[in-house]
């Protein structure tokens, strides 16, 4: 056997500040992005740019979560053997505004599973929620603006708003996908073999694509309290702290204490003297 240098694989760095170190921009839209002209993943996505770099998203959405949908076996049979390889079907999203959806196909599974998360990234979509639904009227963006179709092979799948409160009234596949994209509320209809779960992924998506590429006009955005991309978590005004004026608990229950002992050291006293009377 010939001598030479060990086959050592290269580790891809686990921090997304070591992502950025290491990484050098081979687009227009990264060496913008390198140079701090874009911050926000919104202001990336309406520049008109392609996204090609899956840094960008780590940059710029360093709290993404990935979920694999699927992992699929393909075999091939050829004139040396049988080939098997595997097709992994990933979506990936930050839980406020920003969905992904991409596969990829590899000999092994966990090469496949990361190519798959970087093709799910460069496919990155801004989606609008709102409060769509008659039966609400809150005005806070917590479910579909309006309803949006969606096809993929066999499987239609029909979004609609629902009223805040119901949940993700969907299939598991399609409960996935809406946690990710941040929907907290919704109908889904649908048709077709949804047992394919490529198909049905794919057709949720197709439809979540369409909600962000169909256009709205301005008064009913006021109306239904469209909001697009990332709004932030908002606190539940009952778990807000007291304001200054009204002093905490905590300190109500302290200076009672001091109280009740007074009073037990007067009654005491007050028994004494009637004693020696």
């Amino acid at each position: 056997m010939p001598r030479g240098k060990p086959n050592v694989r290269k580790r891809r760095p686990s921090n997304a500040e070591a992502i950025t170190v290491q990484w050098e921009p081979k687009t227009k839209l990264g060496r913008i992005i390198r140079q701090g002209n874009i911050k926000t993943m919104s202001d990336a996505l309406k520049s008109g740019l392609p996204l090609r770099e899956p840094e960008i998203v780590d940059i710029l959405l360093p709290d993404l979560n990935d979920e694999v949908i699927d992992v699929n076996m393909v075999q091939r049979m050829t004139d040396s053997g049988r080939r098997v390889k595997f097709v992994i079907t990933v979506a990936v999203g930050n839980n406020d505004g920003f969905i992904g959806f991409g596969q990829a196909k590899g000999k092994e599974v966990g090469s496949s599973i990361r190519k798959a998360i970087d093709n799910a990234k460069i496919n990155l979509i801004e989606i609008r929620r709102g409060c769509g639904s008659w039966e609400c009227g809150c005005g806070k963006p917590h479910t579909v603006p309006f309803s949006v179709n969606g096809k993929s092979g066999s499987v239609e799948i029909t979004l609609k708003p629902a009223p805040r409160g119901l949940g993700l009234a969907t299939g598991d596949v399609a409960k996935k996908i809406l946690t990710l994209a941040g929907v907290e509320d919704c109908w889904a209809f649908t048709r077709g073999k949804t047992k394919t779960t490529v198909n049905y992924a794919k057709a949720v998506f197709n439809a979540l694509k369409k909600n962000a590429e169909m256009r709205v006009l301005s008064s009913e955005v006021q109306k239904i309290g469209i909001a697009k991309g990332s709004i932030g978590k908002t606190e539940d005004p009952i778990k807000q702290p007291l304001s200054e004026h009204e002093p905490p608990k905590t300190e109500e229950k302290i200076e009672e204490k001091p109280k009740k002992e007074e009073t037990k050291k007067e009654d005491k006293e007050t028994k004494d003297e009637e004693e020696k009377k």
